[in-house]
């Protein structure tokens, strides 16, 4: 075989003319400190609020602190991996989870990866788990009604498509129940809601029996489980509301109904109060940190009735608050009660005399559910809470 000097020639003129000169940046940092869920890194002077990091062994974290030597980030994997010294990338871009039709009837993590073993999901549409919720303009009053199957609050505390209504009451006082039971009531409805039930900080066991009662009924065919159980890592736990309202959010702007249940908030708060106090922010009442409004008002903002214009699908939350001893008062209940449309009241002294769902009629309110209930619901239930305060 003979090797022509021409041919060589011609080779490499042929590449030198093809080749492009290229550079690509990519900002790399240092991991000075990490422990309980939370990595301290060096170098990424450029890292922004909320933009996700990659670590080594395939660990993301999403920064959470900007500092003036480092950035303060939670890890959402195992952080036992990550050790001082490592090296983390930014990536540029926020948390995502996975989104559409294909989560419909699955039990998911607050990543979005299936944990009901029934194999890989289906899609590769996906939203940001943060987003700016919709304004005045791309909105419009409450005017359809979503019936729980209660008649206690069908009849005087009515809730309307968009609203969020909470759900509040000391422990073991039925207010899952009344969660579980108003998603397996869409069930008849024609145009019934997707329902996301979101479970943070509950025990796997509670979730399982959850899951297997939705199954039962048949409810599981239009509802996505998202779970970040009390065994997983405070970071899961903070972002799953977010990740079930993003998956919501697709339904929502494809002019369908949701139904969003966070159960519950308090764990939720918990949960962020554990990160800020490792990131070391100040602590504020009850040791929370001063954003913890934000938190939850961000969140529930995101539940609204879209305009026409915007295809008219809505979002509903029925948020769940966990009291200590019936105080209405502290400081997380007077949050979310501050944010909401209403509040469903549960007393346990109801609920241990047998009057079930335990619903406190004179604390309870609907602040917009009125003007989506039907006529002849109206009519019937209109002197119900005048009678009932006359009663008592």
């Amino acid at each position: 075989m003979t090797i022509k000097p021409e041919e060589i020639t011609r080779v490499l003129q042929e590449r030198l003319q093809g080749f492009q000169l290229s550079t690509e940046t990519k900002e790399v940092g240092t991991v000075l400190q990490v422990g309980d869920g939370i990595a301290r890194v060096h170098g990424l002077d450029r890292a922004l609020a909320g933009e996700m990091l990659q670590f080594p062994h395939g660990v993301v974290g999403i920064v959470l602190n900007l500092e003036r030597e480092s950035v303060g980030a939670v890890l959402l994997g195992e952080s036992t991996l990550i050790k001082e010294g490592d090296e983390v990338r930014r990536t540029g871009a926020v948390m995502n989870v996975p989104v559409g039709p294909a989560l419909i009837g699955r039990v998911v993590n607050a990543l979005g990866q299936p944990i009901d073993g029934k194999g890989p999901l289906k899609t590769d549409r996906t939203r940001p788990i943060e987003v700016v919720a919709p304004g005045v303009v791309e909105r419009q009053p409450v005017r359809e009604p979503l019936q729980t199957g209660i008649k206690a609050i069908d009849a005087m505390i009515p809730i309307g498509r968009g609203q969020r209504e909470l759900i509040i009451g000391d422990r073991q006082t039925g207010k899952t129940a009344i969660a579980i039971d108003t998603i397996i009531n869409q069930k008849s409805d024609p145009n019934r809601p997707i329902c996301i039930y979101v479970a943070v900080g509950q025990k796997q066991s509670t979730v399982a029996q959850v899951v297997q009662k939705l199954t039962d009924f048949g409810a599981m065919e239009y509802t996505v489980v998202v779970s970040a159980t009390a065994s997983e890592a405070a970071p899961l736990q903070f972002i799953a509301p977010y990740a079930g309202c993003a998956m919501g959010e697709e339904f929502m702007w494809a002019g369908k109904h949701v139904l969003c249940v966070y159960d519950d908030l308090s764990k939720h708060a918990a949960a962020y109060r554990q990160l800020s106090l490792l990131l070391r922010r100040p602590p504020g009442r009850e040791a929370f940190p001063g954003d913890v409004f934000y938190l939850h008002s961000r969140l529930l903002e995101r539940a609204c009735k879209l305009s026409d214009k915007n295809g008219g699908g809505s979002l509903t939350a029925l948020p769940v608050i966990e009291t200590q001893a019936g105080d209405v008062s502290a400081y997380i209940p007077t949050n979310v009660i501050s944010i909401t449309d209403g509040q469903i009241y549960l007393e346990s002294n109801l609920f241990f005399s047998g009057v079930r769902p335990a619903v406190n009629v004179g604390l309870s309110v609907s602040r917009v559910g009125g003007s989506a209930q039907v006529k002849a619901m109206k009519q019937v239930a209109g002197k119900l809470r005048l009678d009932l305060a006359q009663y008592n």
